[in-house]
């Protein structure tokens, strides 16, 4: 077998592993009326220091289409979940701000991955470390680097 075993081991494993925890994140998110796409969104605006971010630079964090973006935050602010609002300098862009209910509802999925019997529980203490490990293969095949 040309390259040998390991490069298909390594997607197999992946793969597996990628299976594993959105089939947990998917039972997490059915409990918190989430979806994917919104939990994305609330966490990533969640981890910015001032809780808010351009649609486009959603967009791109998420690897989604703009529209895309444009329809979750849509829906996230009827839900209560975040603001949309006119960027105060560029009236092209508008910045989506999550809300305190945003962040609730975020923080008790990631509670619920984290907890000791939740599917990230395992990772107690290495989840930079395997955060670490992935990075230089995910910017070797072109993501963003985070």
């Amino acid at each position: 077998m040309a390259g040998g075993p390991w490069p298909f081991m390594a997607m197999c494993s992946i793969g597996r592993l990628h299976s594993v925890l959105k089939k947990a994140l998917d039972v997490e998110l059915k409990k918190a009326d989430l979806s994917r796409t919104g939990y994305f969104l609330l966490t990533t605006l969640a981890l910015t220091g001032e809780g808010s971010a351009r649609l486009s630079t959603l967009s791109r964090f998420l690897m989604m289409h703009p529209t895309s973006v444009k329809l979750t935050a849509d829906q996230l602010e009827r839900d209560g979940l975040v603001t949309l609002l006119p960027h105060p300098h560029d009236r092209r862009a508008t910045l989506v701000r999550i809300t305190g209910d945003g962040r609730t509802r975020a923080a008790a999925v990631n509670e619920a991955l984290e907890s000791p019997s939740g599917p990230l529980g395992a990772l107690d203490g290495i989840h930079r470390s395997v955060f670490e490990a992935l990075q230089p293969v995910r910017l070797a095949v072109g993501d963003l680097d985070l």
